[in-house]
């Protein structure tokens, strides 16, 4: 059991070691978006953001929903934004 828990950690840094998936959980802090929207705001290109957050949904970061022929992303648990703070604050970023 507690190295299924180490595994879990390791993956879930993971999904914080690329620059695009930081630049998508940026983007996402201030709520849902398309990705549509989120290829406009990070200037990246749409194939490259669907397989990053396809990455992210299958390791439980974000969830996907379909609203008509756009698939919006979320967050599934806000408590990554405090993670991703106290690295910025601990990096003086």
């Amino acid at each position: 059991m507690e190295e299924e828990i180490f595994e879990l950690k390791a993956v879930i840094l993971k999904m914080f070691a690329q620059p695009t998936r930081l630049k998508i959980l940026e983007c996402l802090r201030r709520g849902e978006k398309s990705i549509h929207e989120i290829v406009h705001a990070i200037h990246g290109e749409q194939s490259n953001i669907s397989q990053h957050i396809s990455l992210m949904q299958k390791n439980h970061i974000v969830t996907t929903r379909k609203d008509g022929v756009r698939v919006m992303v979320k967050v599934k648990d806000p408590e990554i934004f405090n993670i991703l703070g106290r690295v910025s604050k601990r990096n003086c970023f």
